[in-house]
């Protein structure tokens, strides 16, 4: 009898475990999904033409709300957890649920569903959603290009649409995110990457999405997300830790497995951390991971325009309010910095956007920029245009004015990785094109 597996996950290293470690395995039938973390996931199906011959009719994804639902219904032995920036505490009461319920809960090697290039792979991972890991991601890809090196990155999924549609996307141009029809938070990472120069991969089949890379680039760079570990074997493992979160590189995973594996650590965002939080986050690396390179790196703010005195509604990144845990981003650093005003929006929330409100109470005075569906996107427009403030103070990855309809004057607030030490990231770079000859 083939082992029953369920598989939790949130659309991204869920289809990754699946493609490398069952969809082939006689002895296992992956009997259904949990969609978790991310909105308007659940309710479709991993489709027959990517789950492979064992699975003619494809594969059911449930909320993960009816766990124990459909570990009772499917009978199942086993329940591999696959996502990711979560607790010990939240992984250890999803353990306990499970082994409860009797079914085993699995961490599966992340080295077993790693692919290897032929290329060099860079990979670029955190400790934390909203780390600054994109940023470098950025000034790395910057470096390598100056070099004439030809970097392609590979990004983590973010597949929240049609998943045989989005099994292999391209990204060279602005005009590549409308044809992909992507969601506000995917357009955060790739459209970033594309201003800086770069090409992006991403999707679903990472098997596929590699051996296109590979004849673009001449060197990988992974992005990770979510603070997921690599899809693909690195040769150079940067990891990226927050000193504005403390203690967080230990007590969240994989962050620690990403710790544990890093080549480097940039403590970033550490010219506004307090030098005491900078020396707890060096020490925890330490205990960890003593052969790691430690550098410090600035998360560097600009505003384009004058924000005195004036009542601003500041729009964060969502997925770092959120599942990320920040408490705030670099709108709310700019607005203290720069002499705004912020404005609670609370008050003024409607649909989907007042509830993510309600479940993070300990955000104050900002709004999380939620966009995963059109009507989520309407919803964060109507909240927009009924809180009463002189300006919105945009501090996303992207410019929300030029997707959303947003009757007030915008300020935009900038953030890009900045060297702090003399001998720093680039250096690190520099050597590790040096081995490539």
């Amino acid at each position: 009898m083939r082992k029953r597996v369920i598989i939790m996950g949130a659309a991204g290293r869920d289809f990754h475990n699946f493609n490398m470690l069952y969809r082939d395995d006689p002895a296992s039938e992956v009997v259904a999904f949990t969609a978790a973390q991310i909105p308007f996931i659940e309710k479709r199906a991993y489709p027959a033409a990517l789950s492979g011959p064992l699975y003619p009719d494809g594969i059911p994804i449930y909320s993960e709300e009816k766990l124990p639902e459909i570990i009772n219904k499917y009978k199942a032995d086993e329940v591999v957890f696959s996502y990711s920036d979560v607790s010990y505490e939240y992984i250890m009461h999803r353990a306990s649920l499970v082994t409860a319920l009797g079914a085993s809960f699995v961490l599966p090697s992340p080295e077993k569903a790693m692919l290897k290039s032929g290329r060099p792979v860079i990979s670029i991972t955190a400790v934390r959603t909203g780390s600054g890991k994109s940023g470098v991601t950025r000034y790395i890809g910057s470096l390598l290009l100056e070099a004439g090196r030809r970097p392609v990155v590979i990004r983590h999924p973010m597949p929240y649409g049609d998943l045989e549609r989005q099994r292999l996307q391209r990204f060279a141009n602005i005009a590549d995110l409308k044809a992909h029809d992507c969601t506000i938070e995917e357009i955060e990472e790739y459209e970033p990457l594309i201003r800086a120069g770069l090409v992006v991969y991403a999707g679903v089949d990472y098997r596929a999405i590699l051996d296109e890379a590979e004849k673009e680039g001449a060197i990988i760079l992974w992005d990770g997300g979510n603070n997921d570990l690599p899809f693909i074997k690195p040769d150079l493992e940067i990891v990226v830790a927050d000193p504005l979160r403390p203690g967080h590189e230990l007590l969240y995973y994989p962050g620690e497995a990403n710790l544990r594996r890093a080549d480097v650590v940039v403590i970033n965002k550490a010219e506004g951390a307090p030098q005491t939080s900078i020396e707890l986050v060096r020490s925890n690396v330490l205990s960890v991971n003593a052969r790691a390179k430690i550098i410090k790196t600035a998360s560097a703010i600009s505003v384009d325009g004058d924000i005195r005195g004036k009542k601003a509604l500041v729009i964060e990144d969502g997925p770092t309010l959120t599942h990320g845990g920040m408490k705030f981003g670099a709108g709310m650093v700019a607005a203290r910095r720069y002499g705004a005003d912020p404005v609670n929006p609370r008050p003024y929330a409607v649909g989907t956007i007042k509830e993510t409100l309600a479940r993070y109470p300990d955000l104050e005075d900002l709004l999380p920029a939620m966009g995963y569906s059109d009507e989520q996107k309407n919803e964060l427009e109507e909240t927009i245009r009924r809180t009463p403030a002189d300006i919105v103070l945009i501090a996303t990855p992207i410019d929300l004015s030029g997707i959303l309809k947003i009757e007030k004057p915008c300020v935009r607030v900038s953030y890009e990785t900045a060297e702090m030490e003399t001998t720093g990231l680039k250096d690190i770079i520099i050597d590790f094109m040096k081995g490539l000859g």
